[in-house]
């Protein structure tokens, strides 16, 4: 030890690896002692303890481009910089943390789009009695419309949250849900979609789920995408949807015709 030890012997009295300690002589963090008259490098007190110094500032945290201004820094600056560290770290952490949320959520794929709010509701519909790929389309349909009109899409669960309670409005539901495997030029459809249409003009709670919507949209675009989703799924739901819209234009409600711009 009068002598100094080698560069392995550094590396594990400081915890790191030979190849890291010849990384941080690369940055210049740590001096590289000279060869002794045996051709071996030795390290003594003073250099081990800067190996020490730089493995734990970067342990830490600290970037190694940072570490040697820093030990290099007079007290207060010091502290300054390592409360810059710190406000980094934290924030890295916060950022880990979320990610992880974000992954804890994906094992459940509805928590992942959606907030606990549609997440809840998504979860009572079974129990109202729609299917399961019924559910699944509602989904959907709410991943779009979140990701379409963000502003609008809390008063859009509000909305539904009421309309559930209505038995009327559940028991369309899940007719207009079941027509998806219609036909399209079914006649059950036209008589569906006059039931729809009635009991929306009839309860104007209820409509604010088809106007909700589309009176935060600035353009018809982002409307049309929401609503056609489905449609574009089962042609039946497209010419329901197409027929539940006109009855609702004929009575002086706003809907964006299919040619709006």
């Amino acid at each position: 030890m009068r002598n100094g030890v080698t560069v392995g012997q550094a590396a594990a009295f400081a915890g790191v690896t030979v190849k890291t300690v010849r990384h941080y002589h690369k940055l210049g963090l740590v001096e590289e002692p000279e060869r002794d008259s045996s051709g071996y490098r030795r390290y003594g007190s003073a250099q081990l303890l800067r190996l020490v110094q730089v493995r734990t500032l970067a342990g830490a945290g600290v970037p190694l481009a940072e570490i040697g201004p820093l030990l290099g820094a007079d007290t207060v600056s010091f502290t300054a910089a390592l409360a810059d560290v710190e406000r980094q770290l934290t924030e890295q952490i916060e950022e880990l943390m979320a990610r992880r949320d974000t992954l804890h959520r994906l094992a459940d794929g509805n928590r992942a789009l959606l907030p606990d709010r549609a997440v809840a509701l998504l979860e009572r519909m079974p129990g109202l009695g729609f299917t399961a790929d019924e559910v699944a389309a509602a989904r959907e349909g709410w991943v779009l419309a979140r990701a379409l009109v963000p502003e609008g899409f809390d008063d859009y669960l509000t909305h539904v949250e009421h309309a559930l309670e209505d038995q009327r409005f559940v028991a369309l539901s899940k007719r207009a849900a079941e027509a998806a495997s219609w036909e399209p030029d079914d006649p059950r459809i036209a008589e569906l979609a006059t039931a729809m249409a009635d009991h929306y003009l009839a309860n104007p709670a209820r409509l604010k789920i088809v106007t909700g919507l589309q009176a935060r949209t600035q353009a018809a675009t982002r409307y049309k995408l929401i609503t056609q989703h489905a449609a574009e799924q089962a042609p039946a739901s497209a010419r329901l949807a197409a027929l539940v819209e006109t009855r609702l234009r004929a009575a002086g409600v706003h809907v964006p015709a299919p040619d709006s711009h």
